[in-house]
């Protein structure tokens, strides 16, 4: 794993939800990336029903001097909000902040190393 340089970022990007219980695993993943890589700056967003939303998560890495912002949509299905919605969020992003660089993962559902990862737990202790 290479160690990235200070100027770069991850946003784990998530649905959403008025329920406080429903954004503890995305919160687990941003500890996760955090502690494997301590010095990249993560911070997470939310497409609607929770905040920070996708804009202000931006805005606080650029005010850590971010210039890199690697998005990674936390999604198992590929339906409207990543194959639509999300690319029209980054394109204004992008006009937004020309000075910074934006990379959109694909969504970790089409991810083969997650995909191998639910199977296993599917028949565990089968």
């Amino acid at each position: 794993m290479s160690i990235p340089s200070a100027n770069h970022g991850v946003i784990l990007f998530g649905h959403g939800s008025r329920d406080p219980l429903w954004h503890k695993p995305i919160e687990a993943v941003a500890a996760q990336t955090a502690a494997l890589s301590p010095d990249t700056p993560v911070a997470c967003a939310y497409l609607e029903l929770s905040t920070p939303d996708l804009a202000t998560a931006v805005a606080g890495l650029v005010e850590r001097q971010v210039r890199a912002v690697r998005i990674v949509p936390l999604f198992l299905g590929v339906g409207r909000h990543a194959r639509e919605d999300l690319p029209v969020l980054v394109a204004q992003l992008r006009q937004t902040y020309p000075e910074v660089t934006f990379t959109l993962n694909k969504a970790v559902g089409e991810d083969s190393r997650l995909v191998q990862l639910l199977a296993q737990i599917a028949v565990e202790n089968l």
